[in-house]
């Protein structure tokens, strides 16, 4: 099964930027609707943002404006942009499958000091 890896997490101070990647395997991604997750309070995978395999995205009221997630097919890999971030941003970040097909991986920690 597919398991993605996901990187680029790291300490930022409120306002900063990172950019989170996902890479997979040759074609992995390419047919899907890929997107971002993380961990909820209640230990649920919430929906950050999503792409589908055309462009199209959608994102988590709570990131909108600030996040932005792009796909590059012929890399096999799915990005996050995330500017003006937030200590309520802080979190583990997961990338899967739109509908969670894919083996779930160990994610990226992001985390935002005030």
């Amino acid at each position: 099964q597919v398991q993605p890896v996901e990187s680029g997490g790291g300490l930022v101070q409120a306002g900063g930027s990172l950019r989170l990647s996902c890479a997979g395997p040759e074609n992995a991604f390419s047919a899907k609707s890929m997107a971002w997750f993380r961990q909820t309070p209640g230990n649920e995978r919430e929906l950050v943002a999503s792409i589908t395999s055309y462009g199209t995205t959608n994102y988590a009221a709570s990131v909108k404006g600030r996040f932005t997630i792009s796909r590059d097919n012929a890399k096999n890999t799915v990005y996050l942009q995330m500017n003006s971030l937030k200590p309520e941003d802080t979190n583990v970040y997961y990338c899967n499958s739109l509908y969670r097909t894919l083996k779930w991986g160990q994610g990226t920690q992001v985390t935002v000091s005030s």
